[in-house]
């Protein structure tokens, strides 16, 4: 299903994301130069990969079909409706909690972020934001997308909290750009060929 799901936001996203990332590489590559300033390419690439999401995230929100729903403002009323392990709470209930994990990781990735009230605050205004852009567009508002968005922020800042205590005790020899590098690299080719369904996985 997320699987699925993925392929569908690509479809009606890889234009902008093309033009997108051919745009700001190419700018970041000039500034580079010009600026004469040193290249981490797992730190570009991590930038990267936070403007495609960024990207995904402003289709899901805006473009994708609602119709069925209308708008809750009572907390929890609608999360609790779904049966556990049906699709509509795969998708309504875990959906915007995976949905919102990236941006937890990357906003305490790219802010060093030490304690969760910071994403917390973070998260509530992203998703407020979302929520009451989507009601001024003819959408729906849902508190309980909310709810859940901050959650899985959370979530995302634990990953990114758990990835930074274990390089504390990584060996020194590990800790470098190029293994850094070459981990970001598998992660997001193993990520393409699971969600996309290529090769083996």
């Amino acid at each position: 299903m997320f699987r699925s799901t993925f392929l569908s936001i690509f479809s009606g996203t890889w234009p902008m994301i093309l033009i997108c990332s051919v745009i700001i590489v190419s700018m970041r590559i000039v500034w580079v130069i010009k600026e004469k300033q040193k290249i981490i390419f797992y730190k570009e690439l991590l930038g990267l990969c936070f403007i495609i999401y960024v990207m995904c995230l402003f289709y899901v929100v805006t473009f994708q079909d609602v119709s069925w729903s209308t708008s809750n403002f009572v907390p929890f009323k609608e999360m609790f409706r779904y049966r556990i392990g049906s699709t509509l709470f795969f998708k309504n209930v875990l959906g915007n909690m995976i949905m919102f994990m990236p941006y937890g990781f990357f906003v305490s990735y790219f802010l060093k972020l030490k304690k969760p009230i910071s994403i917390f605050l973070l998260a509530v205004l992203t998703s407020f934001t979302i929520e009451f852009t989507q009601l001024q567009i003819g959408r729906v508002f849902d508190v309980d997308d909310i709810v859940l968005n901050i959650i899985g922020a959370l979530l995302g800042f634990l990953i990114y909290y758990f990835i930074n205590k274990m390089k504390e005790h990584i060996p020194p020899i590990l800790k470098n750009q190029v293994i850094y590098t070459i981990l970001i690299v598998i992660l997001i080719a193993g990520a393409m060929l699971y969600l996309c369904n290529w090769g083996v996985i």
